[in-house]
C-alpha cells in the first residue's frame, strides 16, 4: 500500500484556482518548510518523500510544478525526471540538490529538469525560481515581473534594480532582501519574514543581520526608502526622488 500524500491548502484568501505543485523531498523538515511557505504564497501543494511515489504522483495527477529532489530513496531524481520526460509528461521541474558540481547540474539538465536548485537556498530565490517556470509555462510568458516604486524598479527575473535610470550594484543578499520588501511594498515586513524567506531555513545566526543588509540597501538607494516601524519591521516606500544617505 502507498503511504499517504501530505496535502496542504491553500489558506482562506487564496486565488480561487490555485496552481498544484508537488514536492518530492526526503528531507521532511525542508519538505514540510516549503510546503508551508508555498501554501501561504497561494499554492496547493502535496508532498510526497519517496522517488517511485513522487513518479507515480506526478504521472497520475495533473500538477503545474514538480518540486524534485535528487537523492532519494525508491528512485533518484534523475531518473524520475527521465522517465516522466520519456513518457511525454512536459511538466515544469525545478531540481533540488545538496550537490554542486557542474556536471551534476548538467546531468539535471539533461534529463530534461527545467532549473536547478542548490542546497542550501534561500526561499524568496525558490519563490522568484517558481514563478518564472509558471511564467515560462505560459502564464505571460516573455513579460519581465518589473516593479516600479517611484525611481526605484526592480526586475525580479533579470535580477537587476534601477534607481532614477541607473543600475545599482546589489550582492546576492543584497537583492533577496530588497526583493522581500518589493514583493510586500508598502507593507511592514518583519526581521523573522525577512530572515525565513532570505536565509536558509537552518540559519540560527544572529537575526541582527538583516539589519546590516537594510543599512547597505539604503547606503545605496537613499537612507528615507526603506523605513522602520519601530517593533514591527520594515516597509519600502514609494520616493519620486532619491534621498540621499547622510
Amino acid at each position: 500500500m502507498r503511504p499517504p500524500v501530505a496535502r496542504h491548502r491553500p489558506t482562506r484568501g487564496a486565488t480561487r484556482r490555485p496552481f498544484r505543485f508537488l514536492i518530492v523531498e526526503d528531507e521532511k523538515r525542508l519538505a514540510l518548510s516549503l510546503a508551508k511557505g508555498l501554501t501561504a504564497e497561494g499554492y496547493a501543494v502535496d508532498v510526497v518523500h519517496d522517488g517511485l511515489e513522487g513518479l507515480h504522483r506526478a504521472s497520475e495527477s495533473p500538477y503545474d510544478l514538480v518540486v524534485l529532489d535528487i537523492m532519494l530513496p525508491g528512485m533518484n531524481g534523475y531518473r524520475v525526471c527521465a522517465t516522466l520526460r520519456a513518457a511525454g509528461n512536459d511538466v515544469p521541474i525545478l531540481m533540488l540538490t545538496a550537490k554542486d558540481g557542474e556536471y551534476d547540474e548538467a546531468e539535471g539538465l539533461d534529463t530534461g529538469a527545467d532549473d536547478y536548485l542548490t542546497k542550501p537556498f534561500s526561499y524568496v530565490v525558490l519563490v522568484a525560481r517558481v514563478k518564472a517556470l509558471l511564467r515560462r509555462r505560459g502564464q505571460g510568458a516573455g513579460a519581465s515581473p518589473v516593479h516600479v516604486l517611484g525611481e526605484l524598479k526592480a526586475d525580479t527575473a533579470a535580477r537587476r534594480v534601477f534607481l532614477a535610470e541607473e543600475e545599482v550594484a546589489l550582492t546576492a543578499k543584497e537583492f533577496a532582501v530588497l526583493e522581500q520588501l518589493v514583493l510586500r511594498a508598502g507593507e511592514v515586513v518583519s526581521k523573522a519574514e525577512i530572515l525565513d524567506h532570505v536565509w536558509d531555513f537552518a540559519y540560527d545566526g544572529d537575526p541582527n543581520i538583516v539589519e546590516v543588509y537594510v543599512s547597505a540597501l539604503r547606503r545605496k538607494l537613499g537612507a528615507g526608502r526603506i523605513r522602520t516601524v519601530r517593533g514591527a519591521g520594515y516597509r519600502l516606500e514609494r520616493l519620486d526622488r532619491v534621498e540621499a544617505a547622510l
